[in-house]
């Protein structure tokens, strides 16, 4: 009989064992971020680089406007001190900006105008909290680094992010930005 309450007690410590493991993956899978880029170029934070637009493809008002201004802040932070912003036809004052490439356009040729090596641009595809109880934040964002002497693309990076009910999708946003630029080895 001792055999079996042995043998009991071992599977349930077993049992236990592995339940917190399962938690532990569980609450480290909350909050996921899945990015993807290309190799960095050979760069440095001498280098001047044009913040150019990032376009809203969402349905969220000034998606886009809120990303650059964390991309600036997170370049800025990193020691990129020879940055400069241009809005090509944009209007900042717009409620709502639309997927506007034509602005992106104005913006690098200004940029290339005006001598800068890189300019930076992207995509907002989702900044919302998802529909439901907990009302998660989820963020989907796509940047681009393109050589303005060139007009080649020298770096692409992507991701997205969800967090938990408590958090902001901003505070999403800055982290997937914080991952993306941190591999762009500039």
């Amino acid at each position: 009989m001792q055999f079996f309450n042995n043998l009991i007690q071992r599977s349930n410590r077993q049992s236990l064992s592995s339940s917190v493991l399962l938690a532990i993956l569980l609450m480290a899978l909350v909050g996921c971020a899945g990015t993807h880029s290309a190799s960095a170029p050979q760069a440095s934070v001498q280098d001047s680089i044009a913040l150019l637009p990032i376009m809203n493809l969402t349905e969220t008002p000034q998606a886009g406007a809120r990303a650059e201004t964390l991309v600036e802040a997170l370049l800025k932070a990193r020691g990129f001190n020879n940055l400069k912003r241009f809005n090509g036809n944009a209007s900042s004052d717009a409620l709502f900006q639309n997927g506007d490439s034509e602005a992106v356009k104005q913006a690098a040729a200004a940029a290339s105008a005006d001598h800068m090596k890189y300019g930076l641009t992207g995509s907002v595809v989702e900044w919302r909290y998802k529909v439901g109880v907990d009302g998660e934040p989820a963020v989907g964002i796509s940047l681009k680094l393109i050589n303005l002497e060139t007009n080649e693309i020298v770096w692409a990076g992507s991701g997205s992010r969800t967090g938990w009910s408590r958090n902001a999708v901003s505070g999403e946003a800055q982290k997937l930005i914080e991952q993306l630029l941190g591999k762009l080895a500039l």
